[in-house]
């Protein structure tokens, strides 16, 4: 057999192959990794967006919650996986962009690893007060933070967590500083900031909106770009006076890399529609996050992007997991 036969042949198989997955994929259910734990706002924005799209499509999708070690357990497990478009995980800022220079060593390479589908939703972060403490707006805490350096605790989800970068990324724009205090989680460090053991705290509006609402909080700022909807009276930190500040937490889906272009296209495709729907939209909406939706050449734009930037606020602010 001559070598133009042979590539003809190979041609022709492939051809064949395509055609046979874009009629018939999905043929089981199409298993989503969660590197969080159920309930989170990761989780929460994969069930909402999958739901949607099972109910649009008939296919089938399972959550399967892989949490540890920052969301780098799930990922690495979801990249290691058969790449055949029946597994994908739901990866974010932190495990994307930020653990690539926080962690010493990193299981998987974002952006080698993994085949970008949607970006599903950006989320932004809101900093607070307890409603003790003499601070009514951000100028108020900076000033008071600017007049005793180091004085003024600022409390965080945890070590290297956005939240605690975003913070970080404020203190140098503002020209101030505080002291950290890293907690485990969101649970105590609200408890400290109400009581006013600390007195900034910044997480995830999701995280926050409840005790905002129910009087314990007073929201200082969030740091998306334009306000967000649930707190229409809340500015932005752009817009008080620090021009270009910008740092959300962005949500979206991937595949182990080698993964059929059939199916990220159809994949890609059925999440932008579901992300167009007013209900899903809503519903996102009130976890804290905007529906996003693109190509996923724009999403893989993102990551490329955003490793840097993050890297860079890391290694100023000298967090490190070894």
């Amino acid at each position: 057999m001559t070598s133009t036969r042979r590539l003809a042949l190979a041609l022709a198989a492939l051809t064949f192959s395509s055609t046979v997955l874009a009629q018939a994929w999905p043929a089981k259910p199409i298993r989503i990794v969660v590197p969080f734990p159920p309930g989170g706002g990761t989780d929460i924005i994969a069930r909402e967006t999958s739901q949607r799209v099972a109910a649009a499509t008939g296919w089938t999708f399972v959550i399967d919650n892989k949490p540890g070690a920052g969301g780098n357990l799930g990922v690495d497990a979801a990249a290691k996986s058969t790449a055949d478009g029946y597994t994908i995980v739901i990866g974010q800022t932190s495990n994307l962009a930020v653990n690539p220079t926080l962690y010493a060593r990193m299981p998987y390479d974002s952006q080698k690893d993994l085949a970008p589908i949607v970006l599903l939703a950006n989320a932004p972060l809101v900093m607070v007060t307890g409603v003790g403490t003499p601070y009514k707006t951000l100028a108020d805490a900076v000033h008071a933070a600017k007049a005793k350096p180091g004085a003024l605790n600022f409390a965080s989800p945890g070590n290297g967590t956005v939240a605690h970068l975003t913070s970080e990324m404020f203190q140098r724009a503002a020209s101030f500083k505080t002291q950290h205090v890293p907690y485990k989680g969101a649970a105590q460090a609200l408890t400290d900031v109400i009581s006013g053991t600390v007195e900034l705290y910044m997480s995830s509006v999701p995280t926050l909106i409840g005790q905002i609402r129910n009087g314990k909080l007073r929201p200082l700022a969030v740091s998306s770009a334009r306000r967000v909807d649930d707190l229409p009276n809340v500015p932005t930190i752009n817009e008080s006076g620090y021009q270009g500040f910008d740092a959300v937490t962005w949500f979206g889906l991937l595949a182990p890399a080698g993964t059929p272009k059939e199916a990220i296209t159809r994949l890609n495709a059925e999440f932008n529609k579901a992300l167009q729907n007013p209900e899903l939209r809503k519903k996102l909406g009130d976890e804290g996050a905007d529906a996003a939706g693109g190509t996923p050449e724009q999403f893989a734009a993102l990551i490329r992007d955003e490793i840097p930037r993050w890297g860079k606020v890391v290694r100023e602010s000298g967090a490190r997991i070894d």
